[in-house]
């Protein structure tokens, strides 16, 4: 198992890491609208959080040897349905023609009041 770490997302505020590369596949933990350079600055409206959620996650992937057309398979937690559009919008942006399965998840509420955190599971790019 090797376990990732990139500036280039932000640090892990738990014990867990950023990913975990094992047989072959990558495992992004939930990533929330963090901006790494500035951990506490907030991001609004929902459409910059999705956005920042998702160049975490590809950030993340990249720094373990994989990328965002790797993906097989993403979950999404958003706290209202009616942020759904918006979040596959710039999701569509972000992916481009690459349909990973997904699954999205209405909740509640998320850590630091955020709206959205997303996790992947992506594969390793040939070497």
């Amino acid at each position: 198992m090797e376990f990732i770490f990139t500036p280039a997302a932000p640090t892990a505020r738990g014990h867990y890491s950023q990913a975990v590369v094992h047989g072959g596949m990558v495992y992004v933990a939930g990533q929330l609208p963090i901006d790494p350079v500035d951990p506490e600055a907030r991001i609004a409206p929902f459409e910059g959080q999705a956005r920042r959620v998702i160049d975490n996650v590809i950030a993340i992937l990249e720094a373990a040897g994989s990328g965002a057309d790797l993906v097989v398979k993403a979950t999404v937690y958003i706290t209202d349905t009616a942020h759904w559009p918006a979040f596959n919008a710039v999701y569509a942006e972000k992916l481009g023609g690459h349909k990973p399965a997904r699954t999205v998840v209405p909740v509640q509420a998320l850590h630091y009041g955020y709206l959205v955190e997303m996790d992947v599971i992506a594969a390793l790019r040939d070497s």
